[in-house]
């Protein structure tokens, strides 16, 4: 008797069957398309791109500087009474030449003195750059700075060419008393054949300041009293101190 019902049964298990499947499917469907090989890669790749995007526009705005017109201050005329504007000059290059100071003659007279012997220049002739060799023993050595002596061989005293430190003194065997100042401007200035030095190694002096007098030594005897007064750069290389002293005329 119950077998008439059988296929309304059936059609019932069909339809739910068909239900069920119809459930599922965006779930298989998102499945499908993750199990493809390509679907990670670009979605890797746009991410990728989304964050550069984001970089570099941030990058752009912490790097954008503010000019003087977009926040008002932008200056339109000359302003009076500014240094930067006296000859075309800037302020740093005014401070420099405001603050630089210029060599003198090592001497407290320079009119009381001769230069008696020059410094070895090896583009002079060879007539100045004989004259310019100093003779100890059997040995010709060039002059690395210049002889300063009275007419009379009289003593003077002998002052700081710039204003610096001294960092050193000694009495040499050869060369007398020496004594080293160092300069701000990284020069070394060098004073040979001293005698009655006043300052002390360490003590800051000024341009103009007694040092000592001029003594003799056994390098240049036959030189009489004078001093030798040399300028020297920090690894040791001498200049020509009368390039020097003749721009501070």
């Amino acid at each position: 008797m119950n077998e008439p019902n059988k296929p309304n049964q059936s059609n019932e298990e069909t339809s739910q069957i068909n239900e069920g499947s119809a459930a599922v499917t965006p779930t298989s469907g998102w499945k499908k398309l993750f199990a493809k090989k390509w679907v990670f890669p670009a979605a890797y790749m746009a991410v990728a791109a989304i964050i550069l995007t984001l970089m570099w526009v941030y990058q752009d705005s912490a790097n954008h500087t503010v000019s003087e017109s977009e926040l008002g201050l932008e200056v339109t005329g000359p302003v009076e009474n500014d240094p930067s504007t006296a000859e075309g000059q800037q302020p740093d290059a005014l401070a420099v030449n405001a603050n630089a100071e210029t060599m003198q003659w090592p001497v407290a007279d320079r009119d009381a003195v001769d230069v008696i012997m020059h410094f070895f220049d090896s583009k002079a002739s060879n007539e100045a750059r004989q004259a310019a060799m100093v003779e100890y023993g059997d040995t010709f050595t060039p002059h690395m700075g210049i002889d300063l002596a009275r007419q009379d061989g009289q003593t003077f005293d002998v002052t700081a060419a710039l204003s610096g430190q001294v960092t050193r003194i000694e009495n040499h065997p050869v060369v007398g008393y020496q004594l080293e100042i160092t300069h701000p401007n990284g020069l070394i200035t060098v004073y040979q054949s001293l005698s009655d030095v006043t300052v002390q190694q360490g003590a800051e002096v000024k341009k103009g300041d007694i040092i000592a007098k001029a003594g003799r030594n056994e390098l240049e005897k036959d030189m009489g009293t004078h001093v030798h007064f040399e300028i020297r750069q920090q690894d040791g290389a001498a200049l020509n101190p009368e390039t020097f002293l003749m721009q501070g005329m």
